[in-house]
């Protein structure tokens, strides 16, 4: 593998896949990251308030036998490998887009897999949020919508913020992996280079230009997480 990393062939092949593939792989990759990060946190931050808010001990209880399907539903997609879940979303990808193959295609599973995660990490910043205000605020007479919207959300913005930071840079793992089913982006030229044609140096620009697209994320969520932090101000 490594004795054949920098010949002249591999180094003008990867010389032409940086001109002519890896700009348009980029941004399918931010593409496809970015929005389903969006529609995950569309679908997974009002479950996320809902087990917070609905739970015994929350500001709105809900019966018990809706919470307790709501919580296997989400652990449930949580514990399906990506790999596995893609395949099984098929039928509604095709359904949604018309095509279980392609970036777009890879959209859907990646919502899938994502949302339920989503909703545990905003569950676990809300519940961080002090009960003390919360006390406060139920004694003012306020709603629990009105605790949920300008109370727990708002107090919680710094974790939200550091948790969506870590549900894209996941969700960018998964779409690299979604290159296996033709998704597109850096994850398909790193498969198809790396392991089907054995063009190994081609695999490792992809996989640099992954990491480097992870730490512009976590860099850029670090600093906003920071700057919206009360406490440090």
């Amino acid at each position: 593998m490594f004795d054949k990393l920098f010949t002249p062939e591999s180094i003008a092949q990867t010389l032409s896949v940086i001109q002519n593939d890896i700009p348009f792989a980029i941004w399918e990759t931010l593409y496809v990251t970015v929005l389903s990060t969006l529609l995950a946190v569309v679908i997974g931050l009002p479950l996320g308030v809902l087990l917070v808010a609905g739970d015994a001990n929350g500001v709105k209880p809900l019966p018990r036998p809706i919470m307790s399907v709501l919580n296997v539903v989400i652990n449930l997609l949580r514990s399906i490998p990506f790999l596995i879940l893609m395949i099984m979303v098929f039928p509604l990808s095709r359904l949604i887009v018309g095509t279980t193959v392609g970036t777009v295609a890879t959209i859907v599973p990646l919502v899938v897999a994502a949302f339920p995660f989503v909703a545990r990490l905003v569950e676990g910043s809300l519940r961080e949020v002090n009960p003390d205000i919360i006390e406060a605020a139920q004694s003012m007479g306020a709603t629990p919508f009105q605790i949920v919207w300008k109370v727990m959300l708002p107090e919680s913005v710094p974790s939200l913020i550091s948790n969506f930071t870590i549900a894209i840079t996941t969700i960018l793992g998964y779409s690299a992996m979604s290159g296996i089913i033709g998704g597109g982006g850096l994850g398909q030229i790193a498969i198809n280079y790396g392991y089907y044609r054995y063009k190994y140096l081609t695999m490792l620009v992809a996989v640099i230009l992954l990491i480097v697209i992870v730490q512009i994320f976590q860099t850029v969520g670090t600093k906003l997480t920071i700057k919206s932090d009360k406490r440090l101000r």
